[in-house]
């Protein structure tokens, strides 16, 4: 039996210069970056210098980078504070978004009373753009809309040109969650309208517990946790220095090898779906499923003709066989209730079979896809 690591999704393998980074940081850099001392003012030069990096590789300014937990707070963060301080009364979001947006909406519309409405899916489970503006135009309140770049669980990508004009034109703001994206695709804020933006560095080989929100500069917002005056006076609490230089090592290395990994974990991917389709002819991909449909290199979302039987140990199996991979997003794989996506897009038919996410990543071979392969069959004939 082999060990394969497929749910890089749910969280990266850490890279080894990161953890380097991470290590020096912790031994040398343990001064409290708000102490004026020397050591304080080594780990504020740290924390500012990631900053700068962050900010050059997005077109943004420094200022518009604020450091967070991950990419849940910087979620929250965009949605609570935009209702709170800009004046947003309606939502407009999708059904399909990570629970980070979904559970934050739908707290918000029971604290503040503000309306919220689903933007229409199109077959595949990317958003109708024409309801989009359909929503936009509808009334003369206050709105911001909340839809993420790459989702979670099927990959699609989302046009945030196109959605960051209709806000525009509209007088809109944009949040993005950009959790699956940022570290995997080129951004460039100067150019795509977003107001809003949210990373986490464990989706891109970084440490967990660390991430950052894009904040348009002159926003208005106000900060939504309270204390010290760190991060500029909007996020309180001392700033963890080591997780804060690995997020960036992680970004770095991230964007300076983007080229070169795309075409290295796309190539997995599309080897894995067409070995897949061989030995399982009638295997489907969710949200994959028209030759339009734009979809990351990192992640498909296989749905498997399984009866009932199979489907119930099929998870199971995979793990006892040593692979790792996701029935949905992690964040919800404790629920009974099942993918929140794939209950929005497919049919009752196709929910009654097994549906599974493999996710790569740099450091997965053709070798770990076949054994994957081999596995799948062997299981798919017994």
């Amino acid at each position: 039996m082999k060990n394969v690591y497929f749910d890089s999704a749910a969280t990266t393998q850490i890279r080894a210069e990161v953890v380097d980074r991470i290590k020096i940081a912790l031994e040398e850099n343990y001064g409290n970056p708000s102490s004026t001392h020397s050591y304080g003012r080594s780990s504020k030069t740290l924390i500012e210098t990631a900053r700068k990096t962050i900010a050059r590789y997005l077109n943004a300014s420094p200022q518009e980078i604020i450091f967070t937990s991950g990419g849940t707070e910087a979620d929250n963060m965009a949605l609570r504070c935009s209702v709170r301080d800009l004046g947003v009364t309606t939502i407009i979001t999708s059904p399909i978004e990570h629970h980070a947006v979904l559970h934050t909406v739908e707290q918000l519309r029971v604290e503040s009373d503000i309306k919220v409405t689903y933007v229409k899916l199109q077959p595949c489970g990317t958003p109708d753009y024409d309801d989009l503006e359909a929503l936009l135009k509808a009334d003369n309140s206050k709105k911001l809309v909340s839809l993420m770049h790459v989702n979670n669980e099927i990959g699609n990508i989302l046009d945030a040109d196109k959605v960051g004009a209709l806000c525009k034109e509209y007088g809109a703001l944009f949040h993005s969650d950009s959790v699956q994206s940022i570290g995997h695709f080129e951004w460039d804020v100067q150019k795509t309208p977003v107001d809003f933006l949210a990373a986490a560095a464990h989706k891109f080989h970084g440490p967990k517990g660390i991430g950052f929100a894009f904040i348009r500069k002159d926003s208005g917002l106000k900060p939504l946790i309270f204390g010290g005056s760190q991060e500029r006076g909007f996020r309180a609490g001392t700033e963890a220095v080591h997780n804060v230089v690995g997020l960036e090592e992680a970004f770095k290395l991230a964007y300076d090898n983007l080229e070169e990994e795309k075409t290295y974990v796309e190539g997995l991917k599309n080897y894995f779906m067409d070995a897949l389709k061989k030995v399982l002819p009638e295997v489907k991909f969710n949200g994959n499923c028209h030759k339009n449909t734009k979809s990351t290199y990192t992640l498909v979302n296989v749905c498997l003709p399984f009866d009932q039987q199979k489907a119930l140990m099929l998870l199971f199996h995979m793990d006892l066989k040593g692979i790792a991979c996701s029935r949905g997003s992690a964040c919800q794989s404790g629920s009974s209730k099942g993918s929140h996506v794939l209950r929005a897009i497919l049919s009752t038919e196709d929910l009654e079979k097994p549906s599974l996410r493999f996710s790569f990543s740099k450091f997965n071979t053709k070798e770990e896809i076949d054994y994957l392969i081999q596995v799948l069959h062997e299981y798919a004939n017994s």
